[in-house]
């Protein structure tokens, strides 16, 4: 390989770690990377067209695209690989609800793998798709037992707007409120979420954990609200718990 190759090797990969911080455009890119913008502008458009990266053709941002999560959740290294996807279609065939297990992605939360029943009305979600990490039962189970001052981290660039978060008026919508909310979600050890991100939605979900008790991932249930009233949340939220704690032995975790 040419030396010219490898650069470019190098400079790709280094685009893609800045990416894992958060959608950014070209100049930003280049600046945080400390290269030129029409090298940085060629390698994204590279990476854009093998599914790598995606522009939003409203911000003209970059964010990681499908491609490299669909690699990573087909990671031989990842324990989750072999024992997820069982995990997930045993919990579709308890409950008869679509379950899909997310991961932190920047700010926000990715899908990497999705199972559903056979149903006319479900939720469609698909691996790639982001989705925020304030208004989303899988979002906030991603950020349970984190310090306060990481996930002030992660929402510094939206609270430096002075806009409200994303989500409707059920969701927390500002940093402190987020804070707040998750302190009571971490002592409870999940998360619902009713009709925050999109209307008639209920979703129910626990974070995966790893041997140091961190949280890597995060599993859901999700449903149209009328098929899953609060009456109807125990058994679904003892079902997802159940699941998330088999999945976090494989990585090693033990709640004593």
């Amino acid at each position: 390989m040419s030396n010219d190759s490898l650069s470019s090797v190098k400079r790709a990969l280094e685009v893609l770690r800045a990416l894992g911080q958060g959608p950014m455009r070209v100049q930003a890119m280049a600046h945080a990377i400390g290269r030129e913008k029409t090298q940085v502008s060629r390698t994204l458009k590279v990476l854009a067209e093998e599914g790598f990266a995606v522009r939003d053709p409203e911000t003209m941002e970059y964010r990681l695209g499908w491609q490299f999560f669909a690699l990573a959740a087909a990671a031989e290294e990842n324990p989750l690989r072999h024992e997820a996807p069982r995990v997930l279609r045993a919990l579709v065939q308890q409950l008869g609800e679509s379950a899909h297990l997310t991961t932190l992605a920047g700010n926000a939360a990715v899908t990497v793998l999705s199972e559903r029943p056979v149903r006319t009305l479900q939720v469609h979600e698909r691996v790639g798709q982001t989705s925020p990490l304030n208004c989303t039962s899988s979002g906030r189970a991603l950020l349970l037992g984190l310090p306060d001052d990481e996930v002030v981290a992660l929402f510094a660039a939206a609270d430096a707007t002075g806009e409200p978060l994303p989500g409707s008026e059920r969701a927390p919508r500002t940093v402190p409120a987020l804070l707040e909310r998750l302190h009571e979600e971490h002592r409870a050890g999940y998360v619902v979420s009713i009709e925050e991100h999109e209307p008639g939605m209920t979703a129910v979900a626990a974070p995966v954990r790893d041997f140091r008790g961190a949280p890597v991932a995060a599993l859901n249930i999700s449903a149209p609200t009328m098929r899953l009233p609060p009456e109807a949340h125990p058994p679904v939220i003892e079902a997802v718990l159940s699941a998330c704690k088999r999945l976090s032995e494989t990585l090693g975790y033990a709640n004593h």
